[in-house]
């Protein structure tokens, strides 16, 4: 999400930064170039019109044309304001003072609440929530059936009535169970239509006054564009919803409705949905989403991806490993699939300052696979000790992984070059890094595993 306008971005700074000084006329070219690249993005046409009005203001000033750098003054008030227009700070979900903490979740049918339901479930579990989840949605066909799977690859407790179609009924009695339970969080999932209709909005609105839930979120699809906008507003009249939720934010859409909706609803973003897996939800920050438009990277989520990733007792062995230099090819193969836990290695780049940009990674990714593979075929022995991999084995691995033996030497090599250089790091020098050893080739050029 967000890429083409942060491609367009990208261009537009490259100009602002060709010139000596920021002049009225040029910072006028720029901010027409800004205007459409949001249009373009579906951004809502009046926020539009007041963000580019908000930054002309503040770039047509003594303070930017007098600048040492009037480029970057004029990057940081782009950035200054598109943090500001997604919600200045994170909205965090609000507790309830008596147990348990009541979310509602509200939305069309295909925005993705059931899935979003556990995924919350999930985030709170992991903060050491007692959660239980109910079954609110009586209509769509395994839709009782799909919360229920979900609960149990989660490990979390699902309330659900098979027979029963009255909601707010289920509702009720799902509460007594939370009580029952000792549950310090309770998630409703709700039913949804195609399209807001009468009947809809009457049962949610039912549900509202019967179980007075902490927190209603909004679950919408990023990918409808603008009509998430509208579709936002139609909700928030009738039900004054909390929050909103961006399912499907990793799509390949135009980003309208994340930079729109808070402006024109006036509700904050809370989550975004950033995959398929249980564990793709983020909270929602603007300055971070902000400075992965404007090409910054995000260091901190990048971080905090590999912390919640990465066991702490297997770096702590890993860095031992390397400082008595026995990393061996059963480590090497671990850490591949650590990264692989992070993301694609697009997804990856993209929170990186200044890597963003790169091209097809489509190769580097086949790569991996190839390498994982390689070091799969072979025996628990061969990987403690590459050196006894002589042609026949090397055969046998080749055959193995689907690969050619000048793939395995390849890849041999490589690793004898990366020890080589942790046996630098551990007696503390610096080593070069004209080709980083078991590296490959991806978009203008080579980057580590």
């Amino acid at each position: 999400m967000l890429d083409n306008l942060s491609s367009r971005f990208q261009e537009i700074f490259k100009k602002v930064r060709g010139h000596g000084k920021l002049s009225e006329s040029n910072i006028k070219e720029a901010l027409r170039e800004v205007k459409m690249s949001l249009l373009e993005a579906d951004v809502n046409y009046k926020v539009v019109k007041d963000f580019t009005a908000k930054v002309r203001d503040k770039a047509i000033g003594t303070d930017v044309l007098q600048g040492i750098n009037p480029g970057q003054q004029f990057i940081k008030i782009v950035n200054d304001e598109l943090v500001e227009l997604l919600g200045g700070t994170n909205s965090r979900l609000t507790k309830g003072v008596r147990k348990p903490t009541i979310i509602m979740l509200a939305g069309l049918q295909g925005a993705g609440k059931t899935t979003f339901a556990a995924k919350l479930g999930n985030y709170l579990k992991k903060q050491g929530e007692k959660v239980l989840m109910v079954a609110g949605d009586v209509y769509r066909p395994a839709a009782i059936k799909q919360l229920q799977v979900l609960g149990e690859q989660t490990k979390i407790d699902v309330y659900a009535e098979e027979d029963n179609k009255n909601v707010v009924e289920i509702c009720e009695h799902g509460l007594e169970k939370a009580h029952e339970l000792g549950s310090t969080y309770m998630i409703i999932d709700t039913a949804g239509r195609l399209h807001i209709d009468e009947q809809l909005m009457q049962e949610l609105d039912d549900v509202r006054k019967k179980v007075r839930p902490q927190e209603i979120l909004l679950v919408v699809d990023a990918m409808i564009g603008q009509d998430a906008v509208n579709l936002a507003e139609s909700f928030n009249k009738v039900l004054s919803i909390d929050g909103i939720v961006l399912t499907k934010f990793d799509g390949d859409t135009r980003g309208g409705a994340a930079l729109s909706i808070k402006s024109v609803v006036g509700k904050p973003i809370k989550f975004i949905g950033v995959g398929e897996k249980i564990d793709d939800l983020e909270l929602f920050h603007p300055e971070r989403v902000v400075s992965r438009i404007l090409g910054m990277g995000d260091v901190v989520s990048l971080v905090e991806k590999a912390q919640s990733a990465i066991d702490e007792e297997d770096a702590k062995s890993l860095e031992e490993k390397i400082r008595t230099q026995k990393f061996d090819l059963n480590d090497f193969l671990k850490q591949l699939q650590n990264i692989k836990k992070l993301g694609s290695l697009g997804s990856i780049l993209k929170l990186i300052p200044g890597m963003g940009q790169i091209g097809d990674l489509a190769p580097a990714e086949k790569e991996m696979k190839k390498v994982e593979a390689i070091i799969q075929s072979m025996t628990q022995e061969e990987r403690k000790k590459p050196d006894i991999l002589k042609a026949s084995r090397k055969q046998r691995i080749a055959a193995g992984s689907g690969t050619q033996v000048s793939d395995v030497n390849r890849l041999l090599k490589q690793f004898d070059q990366m020890k080589s250089m942790m046996k630098m790091f551990s007696g503390g020098k610096m080593p070069s890094f004209p080709s980083f050893p078991g590296g490959f080739k991806g978009g203008k050029g080579k980057f580590p595993f």
